[in-house]
């Protein structure tokens, strides 16, 4: 059972006031490190990469869909992976609603996976998401962009993930990039992010992070592992890897 202070409500605005003021500040401190992620300077992208698609091939020009700007998911799932990673579905869950607005303000958004395009598909059908995902399989574009790692790198040896070398004994992890196509079609990589930066795009957070107990996390891993599943996988039992894998029950 929860225990609070609980004061008469003029003490309570006192308080509620004190923390208004921070909450302003931590705005206009978010709106300086936005303009500074914009102002980020751009590296162009020379090389061609192909992806498959439900309907065939497609290039990292396509995947802008005529739009300017692109935002790509690396979605954590290797060729045969048969447990989903629950924070790449957690964060692919909160596109679906925002897709309509990004794309009418020129942003296309697509995820990428390295699994093969069957793999992909049967799960993205079974998530019921309609934004694009498609499967750099046999490509580079997972390696270069350092979200997927050789085996003999990720089984104990020294992976270079989210700007620092680490030892995590995974082939395939998550972020996000982003992507400018100018009028030319020459297309620059502007900005990716990894690790907790993904909690920019998890407004269930922000809804949680108003309430009493908020994120509530106090399980053996203190993260979202310790309660997100599948969208369809809730009070179904199983159990969550600390690398994020869920695993049904049985």
């Amino acid at each position: 059972m929860m225990t609070h202070e609980v004061v008469p409500a003029e003490k309570w605005l006192e308080a509620r006031l004190e923390l208004l003021r921070e909450e302003k500040e931590h705005t206009r401190e978010r709106d300086r490190l936005a303009a500074k992620r914009r102002a980020l300077p751009w590296v162009k992208v020379d090389k061609e990469y192909v992806f498959d698609a439900p309907d065939g091939k497609l290039t990292l020009a396509d995947l802008f869909d005529g739009r300017s700007q692109l935002i790509v998911k690396h979605y954590m799932m290797a060729p045969g992976q048969a447990t989903p990673c629950v924070g790449c579905a957690f964060e692919a869950d909160h596109v679906e609603g925002a897709l309509v607005h990004l794309n009418n303000h020129d942003v296309s958004y697509a995820a990428v996976a390295r699994a093969p395009i069957e793999e992909i598909e049967a799960f993205r059908r079974r998530m019921g998401w309609n934004f694009r995902f498609v499967s750099s399989f046999g490509g580079d574009f997972n390696y270069d962009f350092n979200v997927s790692f050789p085996p003999d790198r990720a089984d104990g040896g020294t992976i270079y993930y989210n700007y620092q070398d680490r030892q995590i004994p995974m082939e395939d992890l998550s972020g996000r990039s982003v992507f400018h196509r100018d009028e030319s079609g020459q297309i620059f990589h502007t900005y990716s992010s990894f690790g907790r930066g993904g909690e920019e795009l998890l407004t269930t957070y922000m809804f949680l992070d108003l309430t009493p107990k908020g994120r509530d996390e106090n399980g053996p891993y203190h993260s979202l592992t310790d309660w997100v599943r599948p969208h369809d996988s809730y009070g179904k039992g199983g159990r969550v890897e600390g690398n994020g894998r869920y695993h049904p029950a049985g």
